[in-house]
């Protein structure tokens, strides 16, 4: 479906399978994998990894979908796209057994993991997470500490809307058009323009997934 919108609308796409769907992961799961990523619309694989806050699947489970991924993913050379939640310690040790490129979606952790993960190379993916003043706060006070040439931005929509969005949709429904809200949160937290975070996110965008467009 993500593959038919991103045809139809000129978008990118990823193929993965979340953490949640782990369970439902087959043996033709690489099989499945390598024929979507065929399309020049699929730019990475994803979006995988580990959410031991809902556990939707069982933890091994979710361990072992996130092995096959990431190995496929250095096989064909492409980028991850990562899931966390409340797994980092299982995380990065997965992560360090492999050698890619990739983006922490959606980061919310702590100091430490920042730390981790921006030492094995990856983007930091920020949403409108940011924008709360309540649940945000720790990641307000990181957002300095992120390296604008290793920062995304992201929306997470329809979910996660900006909290400081004025006035707020009806429908309460995040958008991508929400985008430059989240951008000029992080320039205010980084002390930045507006145009300097957004030309160079957008170059760190370019880079991750090889796309010029």
């Amino acid at each position: 479906q993500a593959l038919n919108l991103a045809k139809q609308y000129q978008l990118l796409a990823t193929a993965g399978v979340h953490p949640h769907d782990a369970k439902s992961a087959t043996e033709q799961l690489e099989e499945q994998l390598r024929s979507l990523v065929a399309a020049p619309e699929v730019v990475a694989i994803g979006e995988c990894g580990l959410d031991y806050n809902r556990d939707f699947s069982p933890r091994e489970t979710q361990r072992s979908v996130l092995h096959r991924q990431l190995a496929l993913a250095v096989a064909l050379n492409l980028p991850v796209y990562l899931h966390e939640r409340d797994a980092s310690e299982d995380m990065l040790a997965i992560l360090q057994q492999y050698s890619v490129r990739g983006v922490l979606h959606c980061f919310t952790g702590d100091q430490q993991a920042l730390e981790q993960y921006l030492a094995l190379g990856l983007y930091i993916g920020i949403t409108g997470w940011v924008c709360d003043e309540r649940r945000g706060k720790q990641l307000q006070q990181l957002i300095p500490s992120i390296p604008l040439e290793r920062l995304l931005i992201e929306t997470d929509a329809p979910f996660l809307i900006p909290r400081s969005l004025t006035p707020k949709p009806k429908s309460h429904r995040n958008e991508p058009s929400y985008l430059p809200h989240i951008c000029a949160t992080i320039a205010s937290l980084k002390g930045l323009e507006f145009a300097t975070v957004a030309k160079q996110t957008t170059l760190n965008f370019q880079q991750l997934f090889n796309h010029k467009g």
